[in-house]
């Protein structure tokens, strides 16, 4: 039935003839208000895309930052962890404009880039000074970081090196009108972020234990027969995150980070008594398996 179409009943009508005139779209007092309000929200999702993109960048970026305990990184790692550190600048001073005054809170779940850049910058400090840094020391270092990427291209960036490991450098100026737009790092970045240096310390323990066939430490500090391990360290850590009260954040983060936390402690505790009662019985390269909580039941049975 060339022509014709049925309708929800199932009757045929005709399509020929005269499209009807489209409606007349209907404006009155509050029309203004709404277009405004349409605007704003598409300006919203636009901003949060841009936030997101470059948030995935930086957080791609950040993992392929540093790898042993020693107060001077070698030249190649060192050349690479300026060359990320420089791309990192750059997508921060991106983000700046984007996420000032309330925005830094309205897209907070889209900047989980922070954490690990937190997590790469803290545990780049960790490897050169055997120490955690601070919230105070690390917030001024990820402002100068946005500062410098919306630098010019002929500018060096003179303290990149700092930026990756010690936290003791000149007071930056007061900013001007031209950098005005910086990031700053919130309390629930750094200490998530932290959370993920434990994951981190533990990969790297387990690593470097099975090439060197010893725990991962630095130099014995005066009064001390034996230098302190990455095991005391991460006991260290265990302990401050059990004292703290629950973040102000998401509970259910916030328990499933600590609870993540756990475990990495204790698989750098089995580790390091595998390695002290039966290191002798295992082979250069050895390397155990982490992921049961039963292991030395296991071993038991062999």
């Amino acid at each position: 039935m060339s022509g014709f179409k049925r309708d929800w009943s199932g009757n045929a009508k005709r399509r020929d003839g005269p499209k009807p005139a489209p409606k007349q779209v209907v404006r009155n007092a509050y029309t203004p208000m709404f277009e405004s309000l349409r605007n704003e929200l598409d300006e919203h999702h636009d901003r949060r895309e841009r936030i997101v993109k470059a948030s995935r960048d930086i957080t791609a970026l950040s993992k392929k930052m540093v790898r042993k305990i020693e107060s001077k990184l070698p030249a190649n790692i060192q050349s690479e962890v300026d060359s990320r550190l420089a791309e990192i600048a750059k997508l921060l001073a991106t983000l700046a404009p984007e996420i000032q005054g309330i925005n830094r809170y309205r897209y907070a779940r889209s900047l989980m880039c922070l954490e690990e850049l937190v997590e790469a910058l803290t545990f780049a400090h960790y490897l050169k000074t055997q120490t955690l840094i601070s919230h105070a020391e690390l917030d001024p270092i990820i402002e100068d970081l946005a500062r410098q990427g919306a630098a010019p291209e002929d500018e060096v960036m003179a303290d990149a090196n700092d930026t990756a490991g010690t936290a003791e450098k000149p007071a930056a100026p007061p900013p001007t009108a031209a950098d005005a737009h910086t990031v700053s790092l919130t309390q629930d970045d750094y200490l998530y972020g932290v959370f993920d240096l434990t994951g981190e310390m533990m990969r790297f323990a387990t690593t470097s234990t099975a090439l060197s066939g010893t725990m991962a430490g630095g130099q014995a500090a005066v009064g001390e027969d034996e230098p302190r391990t990455i095991v005391q360290d991460m006991h260290e850590l265990g302990t401050f995150f059990e004292m703290l009260p629950v973040g102000s954040g998401n509970r259910f983060q916030w328990e499933k980070k600590l609870e993540v936390t756990r475990q990495s402690v204790q698989k750098v505790e089995r580790l390091g008594y595998d390695r002290i009662i039966r290191g002798s019985e295992r082979p250069k390269g050895w390397i155990p398996d982490l992921s049961s909580g039963d292991q030395g039941q296991d071993e038991e049975l062999e």
